[in-house]
């Protein structure tokens, strides 16, 4: 099943837990690494907007994701503007991460039906995000802004809040099961996941290895996660 609507992007996010986020200019790299992660038993992926041609890499993982492995959403993070929103979702971007809150990339992901995840770093701005359509809020960047604790405290007066924690995560027991038990509805996990002594060895059963553990950790701690 090709995961193209938002409901099933969002349900993909719950079900899993983690989202790996993930850049290299090497398209072959970048695929060993998604390969890695979906081996692992996660089914979301985002590729991070960082470099020159990153737009041209997406494309080509864009194309093997959606022949390859049709229930893995492709995602695109680190945008800033609506036309680079644009650009990505005609490559078929599933979902759009920010690391800040754009109400203009939310005007162009609504339009198409895509997941909009905007980057919050504060109740109000988690609030402003919301009432622009945000189903998933990327808290950002979550250890600075106060961590497990500011989930928790969040979530008393506004349990409807879906956060994805990103920034300060770790690919380790006590790290996810700090964020999960605090109410986090998933967690970003980025080059801790993917040691660049492994990435430059090819040890990609390694980094499988590293999701696979990561994913366990989050069903045991998840409130999503059966």
């Amino acid at each position: 099943m090709h995961l193209q609507y938002r409901h099933q992007v969002v349900q993909a996010l719950l079900s899993t837990g983690l989202v790996p986020t993930f850049y290299h200019p090497d398209v072959q790299v970048a695929r060993e690494v998604m390969l890695a992660c979906y081996r692992g038993g996660i089914r979301t992926f985002e590729f991070t907007n960082r470099g020159d041609f990153a737009h041209e890499v997406f494309g080509e993982l864009s194309r093997f994701a959606h022949k390859e492995l049709p229930d893995l959403a492709l995602g695109i993070g680190t945008i800033h503007d609506a036309g680079t929103a644009a650009l990505y979702l005609q490559l078929g971007a599933r979902f759009v991460v920010s690391p800040v809150l754009v109400p203009e990339v939310a005007k162009v992901c609504h339009r198409r039906k895509v997941l909009w995840v905007p980057g919050c770093g504060t109740a109000s701005e988690i609030s402003q995000a919301e009432e622009l359509g945000a189903e998933i809020i990327k808290l950002f960047p979550a250890d600075a802004v106060g961590g497990p604790g500011f989930v928790k405290a969040l979530l008393g007066p506004q349990p409807w809040t879906l956060i994805l924690a990103s920034g300060g995560v770790k690919p380790e027991e006590g790290s996810l099961r700090s964020w999960f038990e605090a109410g986090v509805a998933c967690a970003g996990l980025g080059s801790q996941l993917f040691p660049a002594e492994m990435i430059e060895a090819g040890k990609f059963d390694e980094i499988t290895a590293l999701v696979a553990g990561s994913v366990a950790a989050a069903r045991r701690y998840s409130r999503f996660v059966g």
